[in-house]
Formats: structure tokens, C-alpha cells, sequence
């Protein structure tokens, strides 16, 4: 946003000058509320996963007690870009990546450890520019890519399905669910099928100085095994801006009110920042 900047320049009166200052508190004050609404607007934008808004989150997961003889430990850094594309006056298409570059420790076999990137999935969300019946909504295809750069960081399959999402943003509140369902159609015939079904409801609160407060569950039930991961996520994220750059910076932590065999127990904890490029 622009500003218009008075001509204060050397050798003015002490009344100029006086006047000068008096004239750039006012236009401060101006412009200062139009930067708060501004960054207020797009702490509302990142509570809502198919904003048009471009982000690059980079969002830091551990978790422990894992494996075999539950030593394990494991550390996910999900890079998780968000393009959003007007397709018409009406429709946005909203890209939603998620890469995984992992390290995990006595997970695969005691004494093992394994680093690498982790299979890709990629969504691909169709969502009406405005919203209908005061709920934004979004729907289309997902695809889990074969791209693991170890056998143990990935599936070893290519799968596909649908993904949806509906919200609601009401002052500071906003509501909503988020879910999808992978099958696998192609890959290592040695390697287990995939069908599951992902589920995450969320609940966020944004405060006058733009931090947000947030719980959810990314809940996974797999069809294979007929077993459920429910981890429960707790957060705080607070809008912030350094140089030119605005992003937000998240903490949390999470407890695993359900996971398979061989799956993290107890607490984990996320940090994520999310770095923001409003058009």
C-alpha cells in the first residue's frame, strides 16, 4: 500500500517543520489501521486451507516411541506450498503440496536409521470464489506419489482419490473439516495396499493482535488393518513482519489418542513457519 509523503525538507521554518511532523503522525495513524486490518485479514486467510493466498508452510514434526520395541523416534519436516490459480469470475483451483523430508531413528529395526524424502501427496481443491450458504467449500482429486527416497520412508505405491473441505469463518472464529480418501492403484506388489481415509476437523480463534489458537485432530483410519492414528494438536501461531517479509510462526503440541501397532505413543510437539505472498 502507498502512502503520500509531505515535503519536509532541509532548511524549513520551526513552524514547517512542526507542521511536517503533525502531518506524518496523522498519515501514520492513517495508514497504521489499514496494516493491522491488512495482517488480520490474512491471519484469517491461513486459518483457512484453500485461502487465495500463495504460502510456503514449513512445518516441523517429532514424535517418539515408535518401532518394534516402541525406542523409535521420528522428525518430519513436511514442506507444504500452497498456489492458489483463478481458473473464472467465479472458480479458484487451489494446489496444496505436501513433501516430507524425514529422520527417523530405531524405527525400521533397533539400531537403523533412515533420512530422506517421503512419498508426496498433492490435492487439488475446486472452490467457488464466494461462498455458499456462508460456508466456503472446495472439492476435487488427490494423488499420493511413489517418491520416497528410502523403502522405509514410503509406501512403495501410487494411489489416488478425493479430497474435501467446508468452513465457516465467523468473526474470530473459524470451523471446518478437511478430509480425503487414498487408494492405491499401482507400485511394489510385495508392499501392502493402501486405503485409508484422513479426517481433520479444526477449530481456530484469532485474537486482536492477529494470534491464533488452535486444536484439531488429523485423524487416519486405515481399511487395510482397521486400525485408527488420532493424534489430537494444540497450537499457537502469532503474524509477524521482518523486512519486507510477512509470516507467521506456530507452536504446538499433540497427543496420540490413538495410533496402530507400532505407531508413536504419548505426546509430540510441531513448530511451523509459514511464510506469506499476498497478491
Amino acid at each position: 500500500m502507498k502512502t503520500s509523503r509531505s515535503r519536509c525538507l532541509p532548511g524549513v521554518s520551526l513552524a514547517g517543520a512542526l507542521a511536517c511532523a503533525v502531518a506524518g503522525a496523522h498519515a501514520a495513524e492513517a495508514a497504521a489501521p489499514a496494516a493491522i486490518d491488512h495482517q488480520a485479514e490474512l491471519a484469517r486467510k491461513l486459518a483457512n486451507p484453500v485461502a487465495s493466498l500463495i504460502s510456503v508452510p514449513l512445518q516441523y514434526n517429532y514424535d517418539e516411541n515408535i518401532g518394534l520395541d516402541d525406542k523409535g523416534s521420528k522428525s518430519v519436516l513436511n514442506v507444504q506450498p500452497v498456489i492458489p490459480l483463478s481458473l473464472s469470475q467465479d472458480w479458484n483451483l487451489i494446489i496444496r503440496t505436501i513433501v516430507p523430508l524425514i529422520d527417523q531413528q530405531d524405527v525400521s529395526a533397533r539400531g537403523e536409521s533412515e533420512s530422506g524424502m517421503g512419498d508426496i501427496t498433492q490435492s487439488f481443491f475446486f472452490s467457488p470464489k464466494a461462498p455458499v450458504g456462508g460456508w466456503i467449500l472446495a472439492a476435487g482429486p488427490v494423488g499420493y506419489y511413489r517418491s520416497a527416497t528410502d523403502t522405509q520412508l514410503g509406501a512403495e505405491k501410487w494411489g489416488a482419490g478425493p479430497t474435501a473441505l467446508a468452513l465457516k469463518q465467523t468473526g474470530p472464529w473459524t470451523v471446518g473439516m478437511l478430509t480425503n480418501h487414498i487408494e492405491s492403484f499401482a507400485g511394489d506388489d510385495d508392499r501392502a495396499e493402501i486405503s485409508s481415509t484422513f479426517v481433520q476437523p479444526f477449530v481456530a480463534y484469532i485474537t486482536k493482535t492477529k494470534t491464533t489458537f488452535s486444536v484439531n485432530t488429523e485423524s487416519t483410519y486405515d481399511w487395510e488393518t482397521d486400525h485408527w492414528s488420532v493424534p489430537v494438536n494444540v497450537a499457537v501461531a502469532q503474524m509477524l513482519k521482518i523486512g519486507p517479509q510477512i509470516l507467521q510462526l506456530q507452536l504446538g503440541a499433540r497427543y496420540w489418542a490413538e495410533s496402530p501397532d507400532n505407531g508413536p505413543e504419548g505426546w509430540g510437539y510441531r513448530m511451523q513457519l509459514t511464510l506469506l505472498y499476498p497478491k
